[in-house]
C-alpha cells in the first residue's frame, strides 16, 4: 500500500517505483496520498528521471486503461499528470459529450478556471475508485494554465470531454476525488452502468434515480 513518506525524498520514491518496471500500481481511495495537496514540481526529479516517470505514467494509463492518471494515483504527491484520449466512441456519444481525441500530454503544475457559467453533467469514473461511476456536473469550458514536461508554459482553453479530463486530473493534484463533486444518488456499479445507463447523456438516470441535472 502506498502511504505518504515525508522523510523520503521524492526522487528516491520515484526511483523505487520505477525499479520494479512495467505499469505502476494504482493507489485506491482511502489512501491518504490521494487526499494531500501535491507538491509543486520545481526540479525535484532531474530531467532523465522525470522522463522515465512520465513514460511510466503513460504505460500505467494505457494498461489500466484510462484517459488520464495523476502522480498521487501512483503514490507520488507531486503536481504532475498525464492525459490521452483516443475517443473510440459512437458518433452520438461524441456529439453529446463533446468527446474528441486528445493526444498524449503531460500537465505540470496545472490549474484551471471556468470559462463562462455553463455546466454539464455526465457519468464519470476513476482508476482509484474502481468498479463505480457517478454523475458529476462540471464547467463545460475551462482555461488550463501550467507547464509541460519541458518547462514550456501552457495556457489553453479546453471544452467538452477534454475539459472534463483536465479538471478530473487537476483535482487529483488538489487532494480531491470525483466523488467529492458527484451527485451521490447517481452512484452506479460498472455492471449497472452496462445494463442500464449506456445512453449518451444521464437524463434517464436522473429521472429514475431522483437527482437533478444542471
Amino acid at each position: 500500500m502506498a502511504t505518504p513518506r515525508n522523510h523520503v525524498p521524492l526522487a528516491e520514491q520515484v526511483e523505487e517505483l520505477l525499479a520494479v518496471g512495467g505499469p505502476l500500481p494504482i493507489v485506491a481511495a482511502g489512501d491518504p496520498v490521494l487526499r494531500r495537496v501535491t507538491e509543486r514540481f520545481d526540479g525535484q526529479l532531474d530531467p532523465a528521471l522525470l522522463a522515465r516517470f512520465v513514460e511510466a505514467l503513460r504505460v500505467t494509463m494505457h494498461e489500466a486503461p484510462g484517459v488520464g492518471v495523476a502522480a498521487p494515483q501512483v503514490g507520488v504527491p507531486l503536481r504532475i499528470a498525464v492525459i490521452e484520449d483516443p475517443a473510440p466512441v459512437p458518433d452520438e456519444v461524441r456529439v453529446a459529450r463533446g468527446r474528441v481525441p486528445q493526444p498524449f500530454r503531460v500537465l505540470v503544475n496545472p490549474s484551471y478556471e471556468p470559462v463562462g457559467s455553463d455546466r454539464v453533467a455526465f457519468f464519470e469514473g476513476c482508476l482509484s475508485v474502481p468498479g463505480w461511476q457517478a454523475v458529476v456536473a462540471r464547467p463545460a469550458e475551462v482555461r488550463l494554465t501550467g507547464e509541460d514536461e519541458h518547462g514550456h508554459p501552457v495556457d489553453e482553453v479546453f471544452t467538452g470531454w477534454p475539459a472534463r479530463i483536465v479538471q478530473h486530473e487537476t483535482d487529483h493534484l488538489d487532494g480531491m476525488l470525483y466523488l467529492d463533486r458527484a451527485e451521490l444518488r447517481s452512484l452506479s456499479s460498472n455492471q449497472t452502468m452496462a445494463e442500464r445507463w449506456t445512453q449518451p447523456t444521464p437524463e434517464e438516470a436522473a429521472q429514475a434515480l431522483g437527482f437533478e441535472l444542471p
